[in-house]
């Protein structure tokens, strides 16, 4: 094996060119021949039987050069990376430019790079932090939500239905007379208010008593999901089959002991008020962090392929995927989709802005990490893996086994570099607050922002 030449093609993309040795070549094939034998079958041979001279003969010398060369050229690629400290960020595409007995094979392999990045400044960052104040109706907000906590579900049967109500319905939806997919449903819950329907759908059940049967018309809107069904007029024949409301209870020193380890209301409001000041303390640390952070990326100047991007794309759709399934059961992602009249790319497009900022972010990060030769030792490495080890509740040589320990060196250099910024980064309240983005369409259930550190450590 030897390098042939190295091209720089276009940003981020090099044409690396090598070669395998005829004897290499040879090497392989008869290990191919010795895998395949017994399967091959030629007249006048028993199966398994055929020699390796015949079958060449019959079917041509190069019969099993392919086979050969995917079993050589992974490792011979990757010793050529390494060699010439290659960094590639996504699975290289080879193709055989020659090959042959004599001369052995010349591969051309294209390969996506990882790119370059400049940084800006990144110790000394100004940013507000702004604590929010912790007032009586943020404690009386908590304490409502307790109480729903303790609400009970009581069958209505002596009045009509109202928003808030959970109801059951069996509904069957038609668009110019005729039923279409999706559009049929029994026994099925729904609370009235909660916005899971199509626009007006709830709205008319409010009023209806049990054992109403009725029609419900709606126009879906323009921007559904289904091209099939976006804009069009549609009637669900509907029937109200039962009505349930929440019982909540007084909000009183029974309610606080039934909640909470205090006797008194009194004492469980002084301890909500704790936890809301903690908790509004650590949320202007995190924007303050996410701020700093902020500049990191705005400041950074790189080309990054856009194969970075799509990959954690992927990767926070899969996360989402996991949290349907763990809040809502069987819920799959395709369903999702469909209730919420979402297409894939759509919510590929209100994923790509975060998905941006994290590569950028942890490339940034990384080339840091190398300005302030940041590294870490071989005891730093064994302690985090045993730390790590210890959360799983897994043997330590079981997660040494499992983790790239480069990559996971990496992850911990740049652990390193995000302290670094935080500590020397300047709190200045003076400054003027960032302008808040638009809401988004409503894509996915609500997350919080991720802290620097996760979205350092996540966003390769």
């Amino acid at each position: 094996m030897s390098l042939i030449s190295d091209v720089k093609t276009d940003v981020n993309m090099r044409e690396v060119t090598f070669s395998i040795t005829a004897e290499e070549l040879e090497s392989a094939c008869e290990k191919v021949y010795q895998r395949q034998k017994k399967d091959i079958a030629v007249k006048g041979f028993r199966k398994g039987k055929v020699p390796r001279k015949m079958v060449e003969k019959l079917y041509g010398e190069e019969v099993f050069f392919e086979d050969a060369i995917n079993m050589v050229m992974p490792a011979q690629l990757e010793q050529i990376l390494t060699d010439n400290e290659i960094n590639i960020i996504d699975r290289p595409s080879v193709e055989i430019v020659s090959a042959s007995k004599a001369e052995g094979a010349v591969l051309k392999a294209t390969l996506i790079t990882k790119p370059e990045i400049k940084v800006g400044e990144y110790k000394g960052i100004h940013a507000p932090m702004n604590v929010k104040e912790v007032t009586a109706e943020d404690i009386d907000q908590q304490i409502e939500v307790l109480r729903q906590r303790q609400a009970r579900i009581v069958e209505v049967t002596d009045r009509a239905a109202e928003n808030g109500d959970e109801v059951k319905i069996n509904f069957e939806g038609f668009i110019d007379g005729e039923a279409f997919e999706g559009g049929k449903g029994e026994d099925y819950p729904l609370r009235l208010g909660s916005g899971q329907f199509i626009p007006g759908f709830e709205d008319q059940i409010v009023g209806k008593n049990i054992g109403d049967k009725f029609d419900v018309e709606v126009t879906f809107p323009e921007e559904y999901g289904d091209d099939r069904y976006a804009g069009k007029a549609a009637v669900f024949k509907t029937e109200l089959l039962a009505i349930s409301a929440q019982e909540l209870p007084e909000i009183d020193d029974e309610l606080a002991k039934d909640i909470s380890e205090f006797d008194t209301i009194a004492e469980l409001r002084e301890d909500i008020e704790s936890k809301l000041k903690s908790s509004a303390e650590q949320a202007a640390q995190t924007e303050f962090e996410n701020a700093i952070f902020d500049k990191i990326v705005e400041e950074a100047d790189a080309v990054i392929p856009q194969v970075m991007f799509d990959r954690r794309i992927n990767q926070r759709i899969g996360d989402f995927e996991n949290r349907l399934q763990q809040q809502y059961g069987d819920l799959k992602l395709n369903d999702y989709l469909q209730l919420t009249g979402m297409t894939m790319e759509q919510l590929r497009d209100e994923y790509e802005p975060q998905a941006k900022k994290e590569v950028t972010l942890r490339l940034a990060l990384e080339k840091i990490a190398d300005l302030e030769d940041i590294q870490i030792s071989d005891e730093e490495l064994e302690e985090a893996l045993t730390q790590f080890a210890g959360e799983l509740n897994a043997p330590v040589e079981l997660v040494k086994a499992r983790i790239p320990m480069d990559d996971y060196r990496t992850d911990l250099r740049v652990q390193k570099v995000v302290e670094l910024i935080k500590n020397n980064a300047v709190v200045d309240n003076d400054m003027a607050p960032a302008a808040e983005e638009a809401p988004a369409e409503e894509a996915a259930p609500a997350e919080e922002a991720p802290a620097a550190e996760e979205t350092a450590a996540d966003a390769e």
